[in-house]
């Protein structure tokens, strides 16, 4: 019996193939994404998360860092931003530094010289003024030329200092107050000089009117814009001496750095010597030692300009001062005719606190004597030395003056102030042309020894940059080296 054919077997059913286009593709499993409502993590080969561009530089970084040549760069990187940053630094602090001595011998240092100036020229006005007064009515042209050659002085200074201290308000203030003043007191002096020429008792007046203007509001006024000025100035001698510790701070840190840099050079490759960064270490040790160098030279010539200038100096304007005071005091005893005794107390205390009285002089007291003191040589010792003994012979021949008047003898009295010969006026010429003469000394101390300290300044903050450069780039060359051995 034949038996039917066996039907081939059936395949395997073949799934349908999604249809393309937009809006169709293959689900997410249950489960997943479309049930949790968020969508699948981007993936990228063999299913890994695909990193960000950040995350991406941070491997790279990270990679780079674990090796010997990604390494080298980040040192050569850090050594040269070092280098460059010890240059910068010491360049601004130099700059500040030669700022500050340049406003010493520049700026400052004349203002306050102009200020004592200024003093002096106000004063000696108010002098000058009484003595033509004591003369009467025939004034001496000399002492009439000598009081407009001080107004004149003191006014050309007050628009030259009102021009040049804008640092300061007080300076400013009291400037103010001596414009204000000036006039006014010029023109209490014009009255009082034409009522003496006509014989009035009231041009007396008018004269002390103008010396309490002057004693009682300009001459305050003029001292403060000197104490003013004079601050001004130490503050300037402070700011170009400070030391530059940042800058020396990272100097010292930019030689560590280069030191460590060839120390694991030679460990990693053992040789001695890597020529870039000898280099480097060379020109930033260079800029270290000139550095140093030229702040410690340049402190020096300042502290010279101080000591052997503008502390004698100031101790000059001190002793000028008292001085004028004392000689207007002695003038202004005789203008009151009898009702002087305030002036003449005035004048003794003047006169003590210049040369010493008493116990005081035996100990060597006295503005004069501090002057003396702080003279660092012959010429202005001897100077000063010289107004001393003009003092003495002032301080008799005034005695004398006032025995004359304390005894009725008005006229021989005057004669013994602002005669020609033997008078105390002859004895204060002697004292102010000695102080003077210091002065000028002193003042070519100060300029001689304060531009020296400056000059130490000069290059050293283009030299700075210049170094810094070099020294970056041979650094930069000097790892150069070592990642050419990688290639």
């Amino acid at each position: 019996m034949t038996q039917p054919p066996t039907a081939p077997p059936t395949p395997p059913p073949v799934p349908p193939v999604p249809p393309e286009g937009p809006g169709h593709g293959v689900g997410p499993e249950p489960g997943q994404g479309a049930a949790s409502g968020h969508a699948a993590a981007p993936s990228g080969p063999l299913g890994a998360p695909r990193r960000t561009a950040w995350s991406e530089g941070v491997r790279r970084l990270r990679t780079a860092a674990t090796t010997e040549p990604g390494r080298l760069r980040a040192i050569g990187a850090v050594l040269a931003a070092v280098v460059l940053l010890f240059g910068g630094v010491t360049a601004w602090q130099v700059s500040d530094r030669a700022a500050a001595a340049d406003a010493v011998v520049d700026h400052s240092q004349p203002l306050s010289a102009d200020a004592a100036h200024i003093y002096r020229s106000l004063a000696d006005a108010d002098t000058s003024a009484s003595s033509g007064f004591l003369a009467g009515g025939d004034e001496p042209r000399s002492e009439r030329r000598r009081y407009e050659k001080d107004i004149r002085e003191a006014s050309q200074l007050l628009a030259d200092a009102a021009a040049n201290s804008a640092r300061s308000r007080t300076a400013q203030r009291q400037i103010a107050v001596l414009n204000r003043g000036l006039p006014v007191y010029a023109g209490l002096v014009e009255t009082a000089r034409a009522d003496n020429r006509q014989g009035l008792p009231l041009g007396g007046a008018y004269l002390r009117y103008a010396n309490e203007k002057m004693r009682g509001e300009l001459l305050p006024a003029a001292r403060k814009l000197y104490t003013a000025e004079t601050r001004q100035l130490g503050g300037d001698y402070d700011d170009a001496k400070s030391r530059p510790l940042p800058a020396l701070g990272t100097g010292v840190v930019a030689l560590a750095a280069l030191g460590w840099a060839q120390r694991r050079n030679y460990r990693r490759t053992n040789r001695v010597f890597n020529r870039g960064l000898l280099g480097a270490t060379a020109l930033s040790l260079a800029l270290l030692v000139w550095l140093s160098a030229g702040h410690v030279m340049a402190r020096s010539g300042l502290n010279a300009s101080y000591t052997e200038g503008a502390r004698s100096l100031h101790a000059l304007n001190e002793a000028r001062i008292g001085t004028l005071q004392a000689r207007g005091d002695e003038n202004m005893t005789l203008v009151a005719r009898g009702g002087g005794a305030v002036y003449e107390e005035s004048y003794q205390k003047q006169m003590a606190k210049v040369a010493g009285d008493g116990e005081r002089d035996r100990a060597g007291s006295g503005l004069l004597q501090d002057v003396r003191e702080v003279a660092d040589d012959r010429a202005g010792s001897s100077a000063v030395a010289e107004a001393q003994d003009a003092v003495r012979i002032w301080q008799q021949r005034h005695k004398q003056a006032r025995a004359e008047d304390d005894g009725g003898n008005y006229e021989d009295a005057v004669e013994q102030v602002i005669g020609a010969k033997d008078s105390t006026r002859e004895s204060f010429d002697e004292v102010d042309k000695s102080l003077s003469r210091a002065g000028a000394h002193e003042q070519r101390q100060f300029e001689k020894a304060a531009g020296a300290g400056r000059d130490w300044f000069a290059g050293l903050v283009v030299g700075a940059l210049v170094l810094a450069v070099l020294g970056a780039a041979a650094a930069v060359l000097g790892i150069g080296r070592r990642l050419a051995e990688y290639r």
